[in-house]
């Protein structure tokens, strides 16, 4: 805790001009309305896409979706005329009205594992699809082994994908922190996300899935305009920006499975 109190000021400052250049950039972009609106857009929970080793948990046997799995279930989608869309074409569609395609879909992936580079980008980019990497961004820095790197990072984002924020150590933000340690997490990690690949985050995702009213207070001081959470849904409402549900992937999600999950909510 003490050393959360010594960065108070330099983060309080530090948000102070985060907040001005986001005001700045939303003042330059008044396109949003008061217009309610409700959408349905399944956006894909995944975590490993990788084949768990022999000895893995129970923890890491659910959380993985097999590089064949993946190619299967993009293949499913390429043939049944979905788009991959962007949590920016999401947040555009609750706040302007932007027109989705007719079968949208999101696919995010949290923690920042090695496989979202060796097994999970590449499969996008060979079928033309852009994912969203939620990033650990401390784990990136001390290049903790099992995990994306800053170089392979800036690749991805190169070639299309978004590297967003979900913060710098993971921790239970809802139990964890007080408010300095809030814009340390996530303040943090979106400026080292800013530095490292060249573009300012606008959407987190809950570390574990939790949170509470501080932590959704901090999450919009900083100036993301949307969030993912763990909760199961396809249903986005524009009062709820930093609360989009989310469709989890398991390593025994089927094809079939994987089909109805998405052909449920749109007919």
């Amino acid at each position: 805790m003490h050393r959360r109190s010594t960065l108070t000021h330099t983060f309080r400052a530090a948000l102070a001009v985060w907040l001005t250049g986001w005001l700045l950039i939303a003042a330059l972009d008044a396109r949003a309305d008061s217009t309610r609106r409700r959408i349905r857009v399944p956006i894909l929970m995944y975590h490993y896409v990788s084949t768990p080793p022999d000895d893995a948990d129970r923890y890491r046997l659910d959380l993985s979706v097999t590089p064949e799995q993946f190619a299967a279930q993009l293949a499913w989608l390429d043939a049944n005329g979905y788009t991959a869309v962007t949590l920016d074409d999401v947040h555009r569609a609750l706040t302007e009205g932007y027109p989705l395609p007719p079968r949208p879909v999101v696919l995010t992936f949290d923690d920042g594992y090695a496989d979202a580079y060796e097994h999970a980008f590449r499969l996008l980019d060979r079928f033309g699809m852009a994912g969203t990497f939620f990033v650990v961004t401390d784990w990136l820095d001390h290049a903790r082994p099992g995990y994306l790197t800053w170089d392979q990072a800036r690749i991805m984002a190169r070639a299309g994908m978004s590297i967003q924020s979900h913060s710098r150590s993971h921790p239970d933000l809802s139990n964890d922190c007080d408010y300095d340690c809030l814009v340390y997490q996530i303040l943090g990690s979106a400026e080292t996300i800013a530095a490292e690949i060249g573009v300012r985050p606008r959407f987190f995702c809950y570390p574990s899935g939790r949170y509470n009213a501080d932590v959704l207070t901090v999450v919009s001081q900083v100036g993301m305009v949307a969030a993912v959470t763990t909760q199961g849904g396809t249903l986005h409402t524009s009062d709820r920006p930093l609360e989009l549900r989310r469709v989890r992937m398991r390593g025994t999600t089927t094809l079939g499975d994987f089909a109805w999950m998405l052909a449920d909510w749109r007919e």
